[in-house]
């Protein structure tokens, strides 16, 4: 890596990562309770999503004050340094307040608007995933590769759910009409976690709709840096309306299975 730019933005969000992990993992009450809902009364935010958000933005705004932010729990600021953080401090939040251990602390760095860090740290695994645009993407000392394209009918895929009703009955239709195409389905509850297993071969491919700029912005970067593909509908990048990342080979196939199921639609 040659830009010192994102030398510095990459060691800022690793670190920015591991203090945050810390304190989710080390500090977690026994008597955890939510704090507040968003989108629906199962979509929950807990204290320690806050916590978690202002620790990772004040570490930031200490280092480069005229960065923007972009955060799931409210940090919202345009900054005038060309460089914003798109941060999910707790990307899995349910699986967290239950005790469940897939979660993660997500934290990517746009540059002009295009993301050129990513880092996700997921403490219950002991991993911390990281990508440079046009460096590659690592875990540890380890480079990560996608797995070699299976066959659309031996691939093994992950998805997620929504929290809304109607989002979530539309989804769960479409699953259900595409497991008989494939291998088979895990559901872990952490979009960042999906992406990195598709970038550490552990998925062969990951789709799902409704996903936010935070829950996606580093691991499809570490996705991409990895081998993989990402986007959207045909010829569209990854967003909201629908997000898929799998071996190139794998790409093309899902998504026109996607399509044709209008998995891109409520």
């Amino acid at each position: 890596m040659t830009d010192p730019l994102l030398t510095e933005l990459l060691d800022l969000a690793l670190e920015a990562a591991r203090r945050a992990g810390a304190l989710l993992r080390d500090g977690r009450p026994d008597d955890l309770t939510v704090a507040m809902t968003k989108s629906s009364p199962i979509d929950v935010v807990t204290e320690m999503d806050i916590a978690a958000e202002k620790l990772i933005t004040g570490f930031l705004a200490e280092h480069r004050p005229h960065d923007g932010f972009l955060g799931e729990e409210g940090a919202s600021s345009p900054g005038t340094s060309g460089v914003r953080w798109v941060i999910d401090p707790l990307d899995g939040t349910v699986n967290y307040l239950y005790g469940l251990p897939t979660w993660a602390v997500s934290i990517a760095a746009e540059r002009d608007g295009e993301t050129v860090v990513g880092v996700v740290d997921a403490p219950m695994r002991g991993e911390t995933y990281r990508a440079v645009l046009g460096g590659g993407a690592h875990e540890g000392d380890r480079r990560l590769a996608v797995r070699p394209s299976p066959a659309l009918d031996q691939a093994l895929l992950g998805t997620g759910f929504g929290y809304v009703q109607s989002r979530r009955a539309r989804q769960a239709d479409v699953a259900q009409r595409v497991i008989p195409r494939v291998r088979d389905i895990r559901r872990g509850g952490s979009a960042a976690i999906d992406l990195c297993d598709v970038a550490a071969g552990r998925l062969d491919a990951y789709y799902e709709r409704g996903l936010n700029p935070w829950d996606l912005a580093a691991g499809a970067l570490i996705a991409r840096e990895a081998g993989g593909l990402t986007g959207g509908r045909p010829g569209e990048p990854e967003s909201g309306e629908l997000t898929l990342a799998a071996s190139p080979g794998l790409f093309g196939p899902l998504q026109e299975l996607l399509e044709d199921l209008g998995a891109w639609h409520d």
